[in-house]
């Protein structure tokens, strides 16, 4: 069963001006480092991370706040290089409180020109 779907668009040159002091503020070591890894293309990287996290809050029904720290949703990317979604802290405890102990998280992530885009859909499962 569906129990919550999330869309996000983001701009990339939005994290073109950003410091790194903001940008480790922001993403974790990993994400940064997947970015880093590709230079031509890592204001998209950053995008992407950007919009899976916020897709996801948005399908638990959240937002960035004072339960959710920006670390509580990371994205990562398994052997075959899809990308998968880490939930921590006020992510997870958001999670159980809406799906009990066993949901699997769907994300899709792409880009095109100048925007990224992703689609969270979590799943509970019985």
């Amino acid at each position: 069963m569906i129990a919550g779907i999330g869309i996000d668009l983001v701009e990339c040159n939005r994290f073109l001006d950003w410091s790194a002091f903001k940008k480790q503020r922001v993403f974790t070591k990993k994400e940064l480092e997947y970015a880093d890894n590709d230079n031509a293309n890592a204001e998209k990287h950053l995008a992407n991370c950007w919009a899976a996290r916020e897709a996801c809050l948005k399908a638990l029904g959240l937002g960035f706040g004072e339960d959710i720290a920006f670390s509580d949703v990371s994205l990562v990317h398994n052997d075959a290089g899809c990308p998968e979604l880490l939930l921590a802290g006020g992510a997870k405890s958001a999670l159980k409180e809406l799906t009990g102990t066993n949901a699997k998280i769907h994300v899709s992530i792409t880009d095109q020109g100048e925007y990224s885009a992703a689609v969270v859909i979590i799943e509970k499962l019985d």
